[in-house]
């Protein structure tokens, strides 16, 4: 098997510098034949158009949309992509403390499950969704600096936006209505295991015991990994991610 030839690049995610790291040969057979699609999509409509990028925790999904995003706007003859994030969306602080849910006979507050569908303002999403169609809105973040939600932070403006998050096309109420929203569909799947030891590492590396990590990852992450293979949804084109970070089509 031909060895992998990875190249390595710098962006800013979610505020922060990063050196993030791709296989040249699926940049070249997997995401610039995406961009050309949607490029084609985007002309023959000839209107903005929204792509939805689905996808569990710890896959890369935020890195891969400003990813592709900046690859839209450096290759010749592809229509600029816009990545924008749907964590914009999660409820503030403020309310998740303020509400809480019942889980398992137990009532408890929403910010004990913070990053699960029950902690996004849905309503709000598709409304915001269903104007960008039409024309420039500006949308809110999720700042990974302060752990909450900044109102208005961007303008959405481009021709394609990329919308990527965990719920996006979950298969269940309120969320399968966004579906009808999005003029293309990506899904990446990726082994439960994997992402377990993606997710505990990554908290290791950010100061947590490793016996804090499980705990974390069983109590939070495990349940969303979970509703997410069960409940995943349709989409256009499914991606899979590989135990080198690496992804292939489906």
């Amino acid at each position: 098997m031909r060895e992998k030839e990875w190249h390595t690049y710098e962006m800013i995610v979610n505020g922060l510098p990063q050196k993030i790291r791709y296989n040249a040969n699926t940049v070249e057979h997997l995401f610039l034949p995406l961009l050309r699609r949607l490029t084609e999509m985007q002309r023959a409509e000839a209107r903005r158009i929204l792509v939805f990028l689905a996808a569990p925790p710890a896959t890369g999904k935020s890195t891969l949309a400003q990813f592709l995003a900046q690859l839209s706007r450096t290759e010749e003859g592809l229509t600029p992509v816009q990545a924008l994030g749907m964590d914009g969306f999660h409820y503030p602080n403020r309310y998740l403390a303020a509400h809480t849910i019942l889980r398992d006979g137990e009532e408890i507050p929403l910010t004990s499950i913070k990053g699960a569908p029950e902690t996004f303002d849905v309503p709000a999403l598709a409304a915001k969704l269903g104007a960008a169609r039409e024309e420039s809105v500006t949308f809110p973040v999720y700042d990974r600096r302060i752990h909450d939600v900044v109102p208005d932070a961007v303008t959405a403006d481009a021709p394609i936006l990329l919308v990527e998050g965990n719920w996006l096309l979950l298969d269940e109420e309120p969320w399968r209505d966004l579906c009808g929203l999005a003029d293309y569909r990506l899904r990446i799947d990726a082994a439960p295991e994997l992402l377990r030891d993606r997710l505990i590492a990554r908290k290791v590396q950010g100061g947590s015991t490793t016996e804090d990590a499980v705990a974390f990852y069983e109590a939070s992450d495990a349940p969303n990994i979970l509703r997410f293979a069960a409940h995943a949804g349709t989409a256009d084109d499914i991606w899979r991610m590989t135990a080198d970070g690496d992804f292939a089509r489906v």
